[in-house]
């Protein structure tokens, strides 16, 4: 913009992480870049993901583009130790809070598939006495670096994040990640845990499974090659405030469930009562 840059010699332009330039709200500014740019030159880009709007984007700056594809990572890292704990939507967040207080968690990386479920969320655990922070596309990067830089440190022992943002994260010593959501792809799980029991240590994955994500449990296993196993949480109840159906990401559903029996078991035996929300 202000002139101070000649790009007219400039061979090669590499793109990065287009998905995540995205997630930031940053291809605008990609794009005005690419039109100052000299028409002859080589075009790379590269992302973990292609949503449509990354396909259309590769369609404006490419030509001719050779597609290299590489091949999908399957297998969980080393020393994961995974779990699935059932549970239903509006009492997630609940239940989160019981496991972080039963596991003992110390630096704890939890996703969620939303930004305003991550806000939602970081919100709900601050009240409730947790030192914590989001990061999400909509976070300015001061922000971002800030509270990554905590969380890092130990001051904030709290990550809540979503899939995009979360890339490039690198932090020694995270001994939970917790999947508030489960993700819609099953090779985002598989990233996801890897963030957990790096260097040989030993980490717990922990996934908090809606009856409505249980098909997306099943298209992990199938790709992981093994079974989730089911684990029944002991000693927590639901809260009398936990009842309203009023999810993480602020909607109403417009449904209440009730469970009965003991708490987290297989979606099999839940038992679902329909009723009017209020």
């Amino acid at each position: 913009e202000r002139g101070n840059v000649n790009f007219r010699s400039l061979e090669v332009f590499v793109l990065d992480e287009a998905d995540r330039m995205l997630d930031m709200g940053f291809i605008r500014d990609v794009r005005k870049i690419v039109r100052a740019l000299p028409s002859e030159r080589q075009t790379m880009l590269f992302s973990a993901t292609m949503p449509e709007a990354i396909q259309q984007l590769a369609k404006e700056i490419l030509r001719s583009p050779v597609l290299v594809e590489v091949s999908r990572r399957s297998a969980p890292a080393e020393g994961v130790r995974q779990v699935v704990c059932s549970v239903v939507v509006p009492h997630k967040r609940h239940l989160l809070q019981h496991l972080i207080a039963q596991e003992k968690m110390s630096q704890t990386l939890v996703f969620t598939r939303t930004k305003h479920g991550a806000n939602k969320l970081a919100e709900f655990l601050g009240r409730s006495g947790h030192s914590v922070a989001a990061i999400h596309g909509n976070k300015s990067q001061a922000a971002r670096t800030q509270a990554l830089e905590s969380f890092q440190r130990g001051r904030v022992r709290i990550l809540v994040a979503t899939d995009v943002a979360s890339r490039g994260l690198d932090v020694d010593g995270i001994s939970h990640v917790v999947n508030f959501d489960v993700p819609h792809s099953p090779e985002d799980y598989v990233h996801r845990i890897g963030r957990t029991a790096r260097a040989g240590r030993v980490g717990d994955a922990l996934t908090l499974m809606s009856p409505e994500e249980r098909p997306l449990i099943r298209a992990i296993e199938k790709l992981i090659g093994q079974r989730i196993p089911i684990r029944e949480v002991t000693g927590y109840t639901v809260p009398s405030n936990a009842t309203r159906s009023f999810n993480h990401q602020g909607h109403s559903s417009g449904r209440l469930w009730r469970q009965e029996g003991p708490v987290n078991r297989p979606s099999t035996r839940w038992n679902r009562q329909r009723r009017r929300s209020w």
